[in-house]
């Protein structure tokens, strides 16, 4: 048999591709994701996603493997950027392919998925291969594939809308959807929030020290961190650290701590059990833009910050000083020394001021001959009280319904668009904000007391107004003269204070009121039995000045009433009875 010479071995290879298919393995990059997002809570994670590629495709000839990359982000919208810089290096001849879990870890949105369609139509992208969907590169195969993104992206809208839909819900129930702020926790069980039994009392103590003014913020974040030991709660991530300025900084300016929820210029009333008063908030917002306030620095001065010069009206500073024999003084100086005109008023030592201040406090402590004269004057006065805070009450229910009327009303404005947006959120936002106070004042407690109950407030106070400036820490002195005081200045080394509401009805008529008692009529007062026996008046008749004369019962009682009514007056009461709390002389309600 003649032999073939074709019939030899022959390499095959040194024809090239004969036959149509690619002799060498295609380069891949494999992609892995996964988001913390509710999106992806039932995904695989990228640890089983990659254990799930190996399996599948490392085995395979026709695949090579360029890189793994893995990303933890979401891909409801573009610029995640391991994504991106993957398909850049696929522009740049690197890979023709992506291996991946499922399409829906490619692309969640409309941008990202019409990228990876592009890339399959000029041919830059020649496969895609995963472990849930058979890809095939053609016309029928790129229209499942757009389908599948477009599935993907309308789970995640919908998702997007359903979570809308429930926080909506959740605010107007009065419960903040999300994550509690400090001070507060997430029930799982009630899915509502309650008090965080660490740091509720140091978030409500926090407030307590800044709305008393002898200390800044920072120095509350230093006592709240180094003294304290308070720390932010511990997440999955990220908390259990000690807390830091910015952080006690969006403590005060929250609205949260005041029993309102704020979301998207809408107002709504919390649920949850508020750390302060509207009011109180209010106050803590005007002392952090206040500008210009001397707080201390380096030493700590009970009056620093609430004294005027008499003279030019300058705030009073503090300063210490030792003497040859080592003893240290606090003296008290007006401030202006360091630019213009030297103001020329003396210094004063802190001891001596101190002396002075007491004998104020003492001489506005409620005699108690004005004490049972102004219960026997309430008791009649009681139902009158009572029926009219009925009326008020009404008055501002009544109030309440008329807003929530032009609320309604104005919805309907916007819905028919005879007022821009702008214009509606602003009109919004006013209107929930009166609603708001009036509802605090409808179910404040303080607020629906009678002058009988803040008569007796202002006694229990005024008694022990000596003892717990005393006593006190330097905050608790500042509080006590807060409450008492409304004006106070030094001249010639002579305290001037003005009384405040509700004290300063005695400190105008103590010259009748000590020592008074009500005639036998019960309408009028004695004038014959009044003296001055405080504050350096003696027993010598030649050292009184004349006495006035008494005024009638009943303009006293006017003047008694209109004070006790007076929301500064009221303000002043509840921080009392805050003070009074707090030191324990009296049992929290």
């Amino acid at each position: 048999m003649v032999p073939v010479p074709w019939a030899d071995p022959v390499d095959f290879r040194a024809f090239g591709d004969l036959g149509g298919r690619a002799t060498a393995p295609m380069k891949y990059f494999v992609y892995c994701r996964k988001s913390s997002e509710a999106e992806d809570r039932q995904a695989l994670s990228i640890e089983s996603q990659r254990r799930e590629l190996e399996r599948t495709f490392s085995t395979i000839p026709e695949v090579e493997i360029v890189e793994w990359i893995e990303e933890a982000w979401s891909a409801k919208a573009p610029g995640r950027t391991a994504f991106d810089a993957m398909v850049h290096r696929i522009e740049q001849g690197e890979a023709g392919g992506i291996i991946a879990w499922a399409p829906d870890r490619l692309a969640r949105n409309s941008v990202d998925g019409g990228r990876i369609i592009y890339l399959l139509d000029r041919g830059i992208l020649t496969d895609l291969k995963f472990s849930t969907y058979t890809f095939a590169n053609n016309s029928q195969g790129k229209f499942m594939l757009n389908i599948m993104f477009g599935q993907s992206k309308y789970y995640s809208d919908a998702l997007s809308d359903n979570v809308r839909r429930g926080n909506r819900t959740k605010l107007e129930n009065g419960w903040l959807p999300g994550r509690a702020p400090v001070g507060y926790l997430n029930d799982p069980v009630t899915r509502t929030i309650v008090r965080d039994p660490e740091r509720f009392p140091l978030v409500e103590r926090m407030f307590t020290l800044f709305l008393s003014e002898p200390h800044s913020v920072k120095q509350i974040a230093t006592m709240a961190r180094s003294e304290w030991g308070m720390t932010t709660p511990r997440g999955r991530r990220s908390g259990g650290r000690p807390i830091v300025l910015s952080t006690v900084y969006k403590i005060f300016a929250n609205p949260f701590y005041a029993g309102q929820i704020i979301r998207r210029g809408s107002v709504y009333a919390g649920q949850q059990e508020a750390i302060i008063t509207l009011a109180q908030f209010d106050r803590v917002q005007e002392i952090l833009g206040r500008p210009g306030r001397p707080r201390p620095k380096t030493h700590h001065f009970p009056f620093t910050g609430m004294i005027r010069c008499g003279a030019c009206r300058s705030m009073v500073t503090a300063e210490r000083k030792v003497n040859a024999y080592g003893s240290e003084y606090v003296y008290y100086r007006c401030s202006r020394r360091s630019f213009g005109p030297r103001c020329s008023e003396r210094s004063i030592e802190a001891r001596a001021l101190e002396r002075q201040i007491i004998q104020f406090l003492a001489r506005v402590s409620l005699p108690k001959a004005f004490l049972d004269w102004g219960r026997a004057v309430l008791a009649d006065d009681h139902i009158e009280q009572a029926l009219r805070a009925d009326v008020e009450r009404q008055s501002r229910t009544k109030a309440i319904k008329d807003i929530d009327r032009q609320l309604t009303e104005l919805t309907g404005l916007r819905v028919r668009e005879l007022i821009e947006d702008a214009e509606f959120i602003a009109l919004r936002h006013d209107l929930e904000q009166r609603r708001a106070r009036l509802r605090e004042l409808v179910l404040d407690p303080v607020e629906t007391l009678g002058t009988s109950r803040l008569f007796e407030d202002a006694d229990l106070f005024s008694k022990q107004a000596v003892n717990l400036f005393l006593t006190g820490d330097i905050p608790t002195r500042k509080m006590v003269l807060e409450i008492t005081t409304s004006d106070f200045s030094l001249k010639d080394k002579k305290v001037s204070l003005q009384a405040a509401k509700p004290f300063s009805l005695v400190a105008k008529n103590d010259e009748f009121l000590l020592g008074c008692t009500p005639g036998e009529d019960a309408g009028t007062f004695d004038a014959s039995s009044c003296a001055l026996r405080m504050n350096g008046h003696g027993d010598d008749a030649q050292s009184r000045p004349p006495t006035p004369p008494c005024p009638s019962r009943t303009e006293l009682a006017r003047l008694l009433d209109a004070e006790l009514q007076d929301p500064e007056c009221r303000e002043r009461l509840r921080r009392a009875r805050v003070l009074l709390e707090d030191q324990g002389f009296l049992d929290a309600a």
